[in-house]
């Protein structure tokens, strides 16, 4: 496995699309559900132990070589609000732009022609970890620490907050997020044998229903 694709992919300026999505933060903010370095802590970790390890188990199966289709459907399931899969769909159609720009793969091509208007994030995220000699873990770490840095670098900009402090925030996450992503790659695991309805279905009610409210805001920095 090569740890310089791992960091090629992590990289926040790797061009997925990433930026222009803050993960909730922003109608969380509107909200205030998050006013400073603590509540944004709370925030990140709720995200993480929820759709979080949901997201980075579904990677970490593509990952494994689990149907991309079959947890394309799974991921759809799993995400009960239609403005949140309209995020996902989005979110893996710019993510596999960049992937087949930079990594280059038959699989990536296949799953392209199959969902023109893209599939999940999190598939297209587990299917370049595989395109890139990545494995299961790699695609679990990438995913949960995108769904955290989203937020805390929204909300850097949405309340002007230090951005050192965005940082030890996410730095308290780490041993959490090392327990989520060995939780998700022991999922990953038990789908390739058992199927998909073992990975977990964790949910977050309140992220989506803000995810309808936010998405009919007029006005907005973010798109979700």
């Amino acid at each position: 496995m090569s740890r310089a694709a791992l960091l090629v992919l992590a990289d926040g300026r790797f061009p997925a699309g990433g930026h222009a999505h803050s993960g909730g933060a922003e109608a969380a903010v509107r909200a205030g559900r998050i006013t400073d370095a603590a509540s944004l802590e709370d925030f990140c970790r709720g995200r993480l132990h929820t759709s979080g390890s949901v997201a980075a188990s579904l990677a970490a199966a593509t990952a494994l070589g689990v149907d991309p289709v079959e947890l394309d459907r799974a991921a759809d399931a799993r995400t009960p609000s239609p403005a949140l899969r309209g995020v996902a769909r989005r979110l893996g159609r710019q993510l596999m732009r960049a992937a087949r720009a930079t990594w280059p793969h038959p699989e990536l091509d296949a799953l392209a022609g199959r969902f023109p208007k893209g599939a999940h994030q999190p598939v297209v995220l587990g299917l370049t970890a595989r395109a890139a000699g990545l494995g299961p873990l790699d695609a679990a770490y990438c995913s949960l620490y995108e769904g955290v840095s989203g937020p805390a670098t929204a909300v850097v900009r949405l309340l002007s907050l230090d951005p050192f402090d965005a940082t030890g925030v996410l730095a308290r996450l780490a041993p959490e997020l090392d327990r989520v992503a060995q939780d998700a790659v022991e999922s990953a695991r038990a789908a390739v044998t058992d199927g998909v309805d073992v990975l977990p279905a964790r949910s977050s009610p309140v992220l989506e229903i803000a995810a309808e409210t936010h998405a009919a805001w007029p006005t907005r920095l973010f798109a979700s």
